[in-house]
């Protein structure tokens, strides 16, 4: 797995403090993009938070999913939370080490009491001091929430005070972008109360260990959920159960479970999201199809990422988003001029570098600008990379819906029908079609569309 490393520098670590006043939240911030352009200490947010002890369980639970590996736990990988102000709200989002679980905690306007929250996207300092000063708050008194410098600029002359230098995996920058992806594809499944929410999560198995678990089902019954040994229609995907474990910080909290899933068909594990809605927040935990299984291998943003008109819609639709909380595929095709389905393709790709999320209780993307290279996800994906090289060196031949690609020794037969390309090689046959196309259809895709393909990727 190819890595490199991410130099976070901070002017100071985060600190809870106390004073006769009360409490002050000092969130420190590294290096980011703002509409000002990059900073190195961005401020997003002085201000009071309305529920402050569920507030910090609900950081700690993004930073404990960011400290986690859910498989072949011994490796292990940690990178301080994102944070994104989008004008009326901040997110706070991680993902696992081992690629299979997002999570995110919304702080939302009626959770904040205090300016209007600043536009832009950072990484924030959770330290170890930090996390056991959070774990001891217990009572709601009023705790003061800065995110960023106590000052617009900060001035110091011998540079950062703490740097932490992190190994950042190619895959796990590819995974934020098929989460987003998956989660565009998911429909409300089922709303618990509280009570009911409290129940069926503390019902869950609590095991541990490296070995992949086959595929669990759960479906809305009444205004619970039960197990069911088969997807039926309506039943949600629950892929390794323990990796839930992030969400008992905030359950007594909790005033309600919203469970999201796609659309099943077969018996396939599919991924899914369990958002627990709390006073002024929410935290959402997006799981992988299986805890052996990263969502950096889904294969969902491959098409999107083979053309060279989403990547020219990509650049137009990027100057539209405005650090916007909510983006709506259709205003945008009006602002651009191009069709809803090339608006979702431009976003799939602008997913790739980090550029939008998905927020299932809006049912809309937002604007992010994680601090990644923005064609690294791309250039390192192992399939597009194979699909370029078949393309650029001649070897796909068109032939109505019918193409030949030649590999290595072997000549593979891809196939159009009904809109979906098949294809007569062993991925294909593995997968048919559920992690995306191989990369016989891509160098396909691309020779059709007249992407460009000479030189390797784009």
């Amino acid at each position: 797995m190819t890595r490199s490393v991410q130099a976070l520098a901070y002017a100071r670590p985060s600190a809870l403090e106390s004073s006769q006043v009360g409490a002050s939240l000092g969130l420190e911030t590294a290096g980011g993009l703002t509409p000002r352009g990059a900073e190195a200490h961005p401020r997003f947010f002085a201000g009071f938070l309305s529920a402050p002890r569920i507030a910090a369980r609900g950081l700690l639970a993004v930073a404990d999913v960011a400290a986690a590996r859910y498989y072949q736990r011994t490796l292990a990988s940690s990178l301080d939370p994102v944070v994104t102000g989008n004008g009326d709200r901040l997110r706070f989002e991680s993902f696992s080490g081992c690629c299979g679980v997002y999570a995110r905690l919304d702080v939302l306007q009626e959770g904040l009491e205090g300016e209007r929250t600043g536009h832009g996207t950072t990484n924030v300092d959770v330290n170890n001091p930090l996390r056991d000063a959070l774990s001891r708050i217990t009572a709601d008194d009023p705790l003061h929430l800065r995110v960023g410098p106590e000052e617009l600029a900060v001035t110091t002359v011998d540079g950062p005070l703490v740097e932490k230098k992190v190994p950042l995996p190619d895959r796990w920058l590819r995974g934020f972008a098929e989460a987003q992806v998956a989660s565009a594809g998911f429909d409300l499944r089922a709303e618990l109360s509280a009570a009911q929410a409290v129940a069926f999560l503390r019902s869950l198995p609590r095991r541990s260990g490296n070995a992949a678990r086959g595929a669990q089902w759960v479906v809305a019954s009444g205004s619970a959920l039960r197990p069911t040994t088969r997807p039926v229609p309506g039943a949600v995907c629950l892929p390794g159960p323990e990796r839930l474990v992030a969400l008992e910080r905030v359950l007594r909290h909790a005033t309600a479970l919203r469970v999201y899933g796609p659309p099943v068909a077969d018996g396939a594990p599919v991924a899914s999201a369990w958002e627990v809605v709390l006073p002024g927040m929410r935290l959402t935990l997006t799981l992988s199809p299986d805890a052996s299984r990263g969502f950096s291998g889904e294969g969902g943003v491959l098409e999107a990422l083979a053309t060279d008109e989403a990547a020219a819609d990509a650049e137009l639709v990027s100057v539209l988003l405005a650090w916007e909380p909510t983006i709506e595929p259709a205003s945008l095709a009006e602002q651009s001029g191009l069709s809803v389905e090339r608006v979702r393709a431009a976003l799939t790709r602008l997913g790739t570098a980090g550029r939008v999320g998905y927020d299932l209780a809006d049912a809309a993307y937002f604007h992010r600008e994680l601090p990644y290279d923005a064609d690294r996800a791309e250039r390192h994906n192992p399939r597009l990379v194979a699909a370029r090289e078949l393309a650029g060196a001649g070897a796909v031949s068109l032939d109505g819906a019918v193409a030949s690609v030649a590999s290595g020794e072997r000549r593979y037969q891809v196939r159009e029908s009904d809109g979906r390309l098949t294809c007569t090689c062993q991925w294909w046959a593995d997968y048919r079609g559920k992690r995306g196309p191989c990369k016989h259809a891509l160098a396909v895709t691309m020779v059709r569309r007249g992407a460009t393909v000479a030189g390797g990727v784009r």
